[in-house]
């Protein structure tokens, strides 16, 4: 089931990262003012009268001069168009209407995506109406006046988009079919993978990196079974700025990826795993996806007998936050292990559905308790009452304890390596929720 995806466009200092923490409910979005400060947090999953959706701040532009200011305001508008159910549209009630929010009021318009218009800064509603009314002449739709920074207008702005969504939203397809994400950084090889196993040139290839245009859904079948494959688009031009690269294929990599249940994540094998592919595997992590890591351009590589455990061991090393994914040598110009792909896939999605009988589970953690007592605090110690498993995709476990502060990290940590070694689980993450209960209600 995937969620909504809404991304927020719009001029800058016009308040977009005041919104974005606003609605993610903590300060994500980091203002920058110093070379090299961290920008990855740029989506989030929000919550709105039992509507869940996934927040995107398309940000980044930081312009010279004004016609920047518009070919910037474009890409981000044209990115939104590309992944967004919804698109936020926010405009200043204290600059004004402004040429720039009428070129791109006019892109979102044609696109014929859902838009809401989003005037921000309104601090006095009574006061400041007058100049709200202002943007009726955009033309897409009626202004929604907010304050971010006040919250003021939040809810009613959020009806809005909910009501957008239409009454399926959230609702699981009919389509049964296993959906996989072939994520990584721009040039990795993502869509010459899916062409080797579509037998055609689907989609766009060029050794420029970032010229996938779209995301585009190629079914493949395979012994009859069929799949469908979610290549992540790239930009639509060759960004001047690493930077900006960057931030667009994370963003692209987090649509792709709330729509699939198992992701690939394509890595260069020439250049071996990077910072910037444990950010893109870090997002199907994050989400509980079933995550297959598959080194690329492996033919390319000169190799000895310690060749795969080295790459293995530094994939190892880098993504150590998910020590379940599957890794797996590959080649799309030569085929080399592409149907053994498929059988990862097929394993992992079975992980990924895996239930465990409470019964079972619980003898589990009875022997994994008994092997290395729960940690203690001033005399007062952990126990752990039962467990049960709650949902799959991803599987998700609930420990009854009789506190909840002394169930540290490292003791979930060790039930979870304990569970995995009984039942295995190997591609997914699995989840933990720690519940609190008396001794006399057990």
């Amino acid at each position: 089931m995937s969620k909504p995806i809404v991304a927020i466009v719009g001029r800058p200092n016009v308040g977009k990262s005041t919104l974005f923490n606003t609605l993610a409910g903590s300060t994500i979005a980091i203002v920058k003012d110093t070379p090299g400060v961290t920008r990855d947090r740029i989506y989030a999953d929000v919550e709105w009268l039992n509507f869940r959706f996934t927040l995107i701040d398309t940000g980044g532009i930081e312009p010279d001069s004004s016609d920047i200011i518009l070919s910037q305001m474009r890409e981000q508008a044209q990115i939104a168009i590309d992944t967004a159910d919804v698109i936020l549209f926010l405009v200043d009630v204290r600059q004004g209407l402004v040429d720039a929010d009428a070129k791109v009021a006019d892109m979102l318009r044609r696109s014929q995506k859902p838009v809401v218009l989003v005037v921000n800064k309104v601090d006095n509603f009574e006061r400041q109406m007058p100049d709200v009314y202002e943007f009726y002449n955009l033309g897409i739709g009626d202004p929604h006046p907010i304050s971010a920074n006040g919250k003021l207008g939040i809810g009613d702005m959020l009806d809005e988009v909910i009501r957008l969504f239409g009454e399926d939203a959230g609702e699981s397809e009919e389509d049964d079919r296993p959906r996989i994400a072939v994520v990584g950084k721009p040039n990795v090889g993502k869509s010459s993978i899916i062409n080797k196993l579509t037998g055609e040139n689907r989609v766009i290839v060029s050794e420029i990196a970032g010229t996938t245009r779209d995301a585009v859904d190629t079914e493949i079948i395979w012994n009859k079974k069929p799949y469908v494959f979610i290549d992540t688009a790239g930009l639509r031009r060759k960004s001047k700025v690493k930077e900006e690269l960057e931030r667009y294929s994370i963003i692209r990599t987090v649509t792709a990826v709330e729509r699939a249940d198992v992701v690939v994540v394509v890595i260069d094998a020439q250049e071996g795993i990077t910072e910037q592919d444990a950010k893109i595997a870090g997002i199907a992590h994050e989400r509980g996806k079933g995550i297959i890591i598959a080194v690329n351009k492996w033919d390319a590589v000169e190799k000895n007998d310690k060749t795969v455990y080295r790459y293995t061991d530094d994939i190892r090393k880098i993504l150590s936050f998910m020590p379940y994914a599957e890794v797996i040598f590959i080649s799309a110009v030569t085929g080399q292990r592409l149907p053994k792909l498929f059988d990862t896939i097929d394993m992992v999605l079975a992980n990924q559905s895996l239930r465990i009988q409470t019964g079972v589970l619980n003898e589990i953690v009875s022997e994994a308790v008994a092997l290395q007592q729960p940690p203690s605090d001033k005399g007062h110690r952990l126990k752990i009452f039962y467990a049960t498993q709650v949902a799959v995709k991803p599987p998700t476990f609930v420990i009854f304890v009789n506190d909840r502060e002394l169930m540290h990290f490292s003791y979930t940590r060790y039930l979870e390596n304990k569970i995995r070694e009984a039942f295995g689980f190997r591609g997914t993450a699995l989840k933990f929720i720690i519940r609190e209960r008396k001794e006399k209600e057990s």
